[in-house]
C-alpha cells in the first residue's frame, strides 16, 4: 500500500508494476485547466488518476485499461478513496476508443505506455512493457480522437523514441509543445522524456530539464517537491 501525497492510498494488486518514477514525474509534468476532464490511456490500477486527483481537486479522470486484474484494482482504489464521483475505470482496448466515447470528449489525455516495440515480454504482465497491443500509432490515434481541439496529450517515454513520437503526433494533427529531459544525476544520460502535445497547435517547442539527484545521490529540491517530501 502506497500513500500518495498524504491524501490517497494506492493498493497494487499482485503482479502490478510498483509506483514508479515514470508516474510521479509525469503527474508533476501534467498541466490541468479548470475542472479538467482527463482520459488515462492504459491506466493500470489507477496510479496516475489518483496522483492527478490529489494534484487538482476539481479534475475528473477516466481510465481505459485492457487487463481485467488491473482494472479491478483500479475500481478498488477508486472506492477505497471515495473517488467514485471523480474517477472511473473502463475495462477495454484503447484501440476501440472511437466505439466507446464521442470525439473531443476530454480536455486532457495522459499515458504511461509500453516503451518497447520488441524484446522479451514481462513474465508477470505480458502486455505491460511491449507495444503488442499499444503501439505509438494506436496511442496517438486514440488520444487525437478523445481530446478536444486545443486539448493536450501528456506522456512519458524513452528518449530514443523522441523522433518517432514527434512524427506520429504530427500524423494525427498533434504538435509537440513541451519536452522535458529527465536525468537521475546532472552528469547522467537522459533516461526519460516527458512530452506535451497539443491538438491543432502551431509549431513551437519549449525545452525543460529535470534532475532527480545531486552528485552525492541525495534528492534534489525538485525531487522532494514531486514526491511531497
Amino acid at each position: 500500500m502506497e500513500l500518495l501525497h498524504g491524501k490517497y492510498t494506492l493498493h497494487l494488486p499482485q503482479g502490478a508494476f510498483p509506483l514508479s518514477t515514470d508516474s510521479m514525474v509525469l503527474a508533476d509534468f501534467v498541466r490541468l485547466g479548470k475542472s479538467a476532464s482527463v482520459l488515462d490511456l492504459g491506466s493500470g490500477c489507477g496510479t496516475l488518476g489518483l496522483l492527478l486527483c490529489s494534484k487538482d481537486e476539481a479534475c475528473h479522470v477516466t481510465g481505459i485499461e485492457l487487463d481485467e486484474a488491473a482494472h479491478n484494482g483500479a475500481l478498488e482504489n477508486i472506492h477505497r478513496n471515495h473517488l467514485t464521483d471523480r474517477m472511473q475505470s473502463i475495462c477495454a482496448d484503447l484501440r476501440t476508443i472511437p466505439a466507446l466515447i464521442q470525439p473531443g470528449s476530454f480536455s486532457v489525455c495522459v499515458s504511461n505506455p509500453p516503451y518497447f516495440s520488441g524484446g522479451p515480454a514481462s513474465m508477470a504482465v505480458p502486455t505491460a512493457r511491449r507495444e503488442d497491443l499499444c503501439s505509438l500509432d494506436d496511442l496517438f490515434r486514440s488520444a487525437a480522437w478523445a481530446v478536444k481541439y486545443g486539448g493536450d496529450f501528456f506522456l512519458v517515454h524513452k528518449p530514443e523514441r523522441l523522433a518517432e513520437i514527434c512524427v506520429t503526433a504530427a500524423r494525427y494533427q498533434m504538435e509537440a509543445k513541451r519536452l522535458c529531459l529527465v536525468r537521475h544525476k546532472a552528469a547522467d544520460p537522459v533516461t526519460l522524456i516527458l512530452v506535451q502535445c497539443r491538438k491543432g497547435a502551431k509549431p513551437g517547442l519549449v525545452w525543460e530539464s529535470l534532475c532527480l539527484h545531486e552528485a552525492d545521490g541525495t534528492p534534489t529540491g525538485r525531487y522532494r517537491e514531486i514526491y511531497h517530501l
